[in-house]
């Protein structure tokens, strides 16, 4: 079955477009991998991870690392359901601007 059809603005700017893409491949990214991939700063990541997560798009949580003996968490970006919905109603309105529908 596949998503309703919905633009949404918030996702729309090529960032969070970008971001959302990547999470709905997965469970969730580590903050530093996501920031990597992107390209971009931790203020700019940080900025457009704050706008997601304030319109319930994405969950942010922290965890101990596996990795590091010192104090440092690590902070897991991941879509949360009403996220992956969201973009996915935002995909299937691409589709349909491209397709001309």
């Amino acid at each position: 079955m596949s998503a309703e059809a919905r633009f949404d603005e918030l996702i729309h700017a090529p960032l969070r477009l970008r971001i959302c893409g990547l999470l709905r491949a997965g469970t969730g990214i580590d903050f530093g991998v996501l920031r990597d991939t992107l390209g971009v700063s931790d203020a700019t990541l940080s900025k457009h991870l704050k706008l997601l997560a304030d319109a319930g798009a994405i969950a942010i949580t922290k965890s101990s690392s596996a990795t590091r003996s010192d104090a440092r968490r690590v902070t897991w970006v991941s879509l949360t359901p009403e996220g992956t919905a969201t973009f996915d109603s935002h995909v299937a309105a691409l589709r349909a601007i491209a397709l001309g529908e």
